[in-house]
């Protein structure tokens, strides 16, 4: 129970624009259920809104191990590798959310952005 309860007060904290404090609530959801693909996925967010990238990066990958076929993860690893200036990657990844989830505006918008910051 607590462990959802840390989850609930972190996904609040972070749809509340508050991603810090999100952080904190989310990172002992995390190390109660570690395997808990949602809680990796609402912690990978909060640490990307508080420009963790690296720390984003390993919970958007974790969430791959858990399940393979998100395309919030390949999205949000696609954000991270752009932001740190590898837009190769960055464009692997936003490809792959694209092709899953071709019905996100936002997915085609990073992937434009990345195709923009180097080679396409």
């Amino acid at each position: 129970i607590e462990a959802y309860e840390r989850f609930q007060e972190g996904r609040h904290l972070l749809a509340s624009a508050n991603p810090r404090a999100a952080v904190v609530a989310l990172e002992r959801a995390r190390d109660l259920e570690p395997e808990q693909a949602s809680i990796r996925e609402a912690l990978a967010r909060a640490y990307y809104g508080t420009l963790q990238l690296r720390a984003a990066e390993v919970e958007f990958e974790k969430l791959l191990e858990l399940d393979a076929v998100n395309d919030y993860a390949h999205f949000g690893l696609g954000l991270c590798r752009l932001r740190a200036g590898d837009p190769a990657t960055a464009r692997g990844h936003l490809r792959l959310a694209v092709v899953m989830r071709p019905d996100r505006t936002e997915y085609h918008e990073a992937l434009a952005r990345a195709k923009t910051a180097g080679w396409a």
